[in-house]
């Protein structure tokens, strides 16, 4: 057995939010109060709809509640709460106090604080702009917007009127923001003027008019200014569709009537990580997200009213979505926006410190490089208030759960999590009854019939197999956008086992009920805990002349992934570093910094299928040192010889 880390004493679990659950269901859904979280988690699988029932009437989801559910062999037509209604940012806007809802805080120290109060006002002053453009029920907003207030606020205003919210973060390209967008066709777009990373002042404007020219549908524009700046010059603008922030005229209303929409309408539209053809438009509902991220983060992570929770998360992201959630369990959150170690490698812990931050969200990848930056966190910072350390994104190893408790903090609960864009949320989580081992995340979620299939759809305990969850669950994505007959979605996610979820994840579950994600199994990229696609890579790729064709895949690394793009060349050109620079910036350029590839390197051939598709997991595993079993579907199989111990990846 895995070495035990952490386990929570006696009265913080009984004064958790997770006993007060127990007792809740004890007395008004004739459970016995066990405080063991396997015998909950066994309750909460074999009286699915009781149990999430139990998580409105817990969490005191403000809508009107219809107990029917369609409960289907046939997961993808699961029902949850038919004819139900509620408006999902009235539940986020619950409190309106002078206390404090919203931190956001810059990479060069400018902090702005929201309290409740003021974040009403703000939101009631965007809905009756975007009423007075004429954005209607339905419609799309979409957001090229860093993470500040000012995005949260253009949010929960798009969700209060029933418009579908997008968002891309401003490190994403022009040709890789029109490529998500231009699928949903906005009718409202909203970008910042400006962003900063690592000290560097990047323009936004000066990609407005392509994504306008390119984008029809849009016929509003509202541009805000980077938290405190004024705006960059805007003399190169030419649109009679542009609003400025700054001009949307102020409210004294903090108090205004919302529409109740149904449980499944649509909330937002995430995007997925296509390795082929263009990122797939995930569309979500706003009563799935709701109850599944108020059952995470109050029985899961603990947060409790008043609570400070902060997650280092850009607008792209799902976790952004799941932060600012956290705002329906009525406690406040923190926005950074910007490099996490600007200037110094500890300037999330000092931020955390000073903003008494109950739960500390972060990649994996941020604890491995705090750890390897040498700093001693404890001797430096009290962080007294830190009950949660959250990580995510990719799997935390063996050492970096060790150097959470030597060097962090010794009195925290580690809780490793891995879910995804396409659920909002988590597969697995941790809970405040088990103890924390080395390694493992703790547990599977509520309601969630998480399992580990080998290929033939049996269940594995103790070995490597594929994450799937066996049965439906609220925050399951309501359709892909312009998907007919849901084809792209049941492809995505029903394909490989019959009525199962198939996650696409490698992983393992231990004899403790915990589980390890060693990674994506299928071909899509995760450098850093961001999941990539690589058709975007392969569209820049495809301009350069001297390339034949590419392949690009992920190679596991220093507990991380990162990429590796192989290239045929043309007959009588080799792979100069010029051309390699080249490929880089324009990678750079269009798609965004994240899909520059760690490696570039010429080979003489790529494997392909018998009808002639490149395969990038056979050419994954063989530089992973994983055999490939079906060799005889390849058409050229002696090809992956090309790939076996390069000794460009040995460093």
């Amino acid at each position: 057995m895995s070495k035990k880390l952490w386990e929570a004493s006696e009265f913080i679990k009984k004064t958790s939010n997770l006993s007060n659950y127990e007792k809740f269901i004890k007395k008004n859904y004739n459970y016995k109060y066990y405080q063991n979280y396997s015998k909950l988690l066994s309750w909460s699988l074999k009286n699915s709809k009781r149990f999430w029932n139990s998580i409105w009437d817990y969490a005191r989801v403000n809508g009107i509640k219809n107990e029917k559910f369609k409960l289907s062999k046939n997961l993808i037509d699961s029902k949850f709460f038919i004819n139900s209604k509620l408006n999902f940012s009235e539940n986020l806007l619950s409190k309106k106090n002078n206390n404090r809802a919203i931190t956001f805080i810059s990479e060069n120290g400018y902090k702005e604080v929201r309290s409740w109060r003021d974040l009403n006002k703000n939101t009631i002053k965007i809905v009756k702009f975007l009423k007075s453009i004429n954005l209607k029920k339905g419609q799309r907003v979409a957001a090229y917007m860093p993470n500040t207030i000012q995005t949260v606020e253009s949010f929960l205003a798009t969700s209060a009127v029933g418009a579908i919210w997008s968002s891309c973060s401003p490190d994403f390209g022009v040709n890789g923001v029109i490529e998500r967008f231009i699928q949903i066709r906005p009718s409202v777009l909203i970008i910042c003027d400006r962003y900063y990373y690592n000290g560097k002042e990047i323009n936004v404007l000066e990609r407005l008019n392509e994504i306008v020219k390119k984008i029809p549908s849009i016929k509003k524009v509202i541009i805000v200014n980077y938290p405190g700046k004024k705006y960059i010059n805007l003399n190169h603008i030419k649109s009679n569709k542009i609003h400025y922030w700054k001009d949307i005229p102020s409210t004294k209303v903090d108090k205004i009537s919302f529409e109740k929409f149904d449980f499944d309408h649509e909330l937002a539209i995430l995007y997925s990580s296509g390795t082929t053809g263009k990122p797939k438009c995930i569309c979500h509902r706003s009563g799935g997200v709701l109850l599944q991220h108020l059952k995470e983060h109050q029985l899961h992570c603990e947060i409790k009213p008043n609570d400070n929770v902060f997650y280092f998360t850009t607008c792209g992201w799902m976790m952004w979505n799941w932060l600012v959630t956290v705002l329906a369990s009525k406690a406040s959150i923190l926005l950074f926006d910007g490099f996490p170690m600007y200037k110094k490698p500890d300037l999330l812990l000092k931020i955390a410190n000073q903003e008494k931050v109950s739960l500390f969200g972060v990649s994996a990848k941020y604890i491995d490089a705090l750890r390897k930056s040498d700093v001693n966190i404890k001797n430096k910072f009290k962080l007294k208030y830190l009950k949660t350390i959250c990580s995510t994104g990719s799997p935390l190893s063996n050492d970096n759960f060790e150097f959470v408790y030597k060097k962090i903090k010794k009195n925290v609960h580690l809780a490793s999590v891995s879910g995804g864009t396409d659920i909002v949320s988590c597969f697995v989580l941790g809970n405040i009854f088990s103890p924390v081992y080395k390694g493992e995340i703790q547990n599977n979620g509520l309601g969630m019939d998480v399992d580990i299939f080998n290929s033939k759809g049996k269940s594995l305990l103790n070995k490597k197999g594929e994450l799937v969850c066996k049965n439906s669950f609220p925050s399951q994505p309501k359709k892909f956008w312009n998907d007919k007959k849901n084809q792209k979605y049941k492809k995505a996610y029903f394909n490989e086992f019959k009525n199962i979820w198939h996650h696409g994840d490698y992983a393992e579950k231990k004899k403790t009920g915990g589980y390890i994600i060693y990674g994506r199994s299928d071909a899509t990229l995760n450098p850093g805990g961001v999941r990539l696609g690589t058709a975007e890579i392969y569209s820049v790729v495809e301009g350069f002349e001297k390339i034949k064709e590419s392949i690009c895949v992920g190679q596991s690394w220093k507990n991380d992934v990162r990429i590796i793009l192989f290239v045929v060349l043309k007959k009588n050109h080799q792979l100069s570093s010029n051309l390699i620079k080249s490929i880089k910036v324009a990678i750079r350029k269009d798609a965004s910094p994240r899909h520059v590839p760690a490696k570039i390197i010429q080979v003489e051939d790529i494997p392909r299928t018998k009808n002639g598709k490149i395969v990038e997991l056979a050419v994954k595993n063989i530089i992973d040192g994983i055999s490939i079993k079906n060799k005889q579907a390849l058409a050229n199989p002696e090809a992956l010889n090309l790939f076996i111990k390069l000794d460009e990846l040995k460093y």
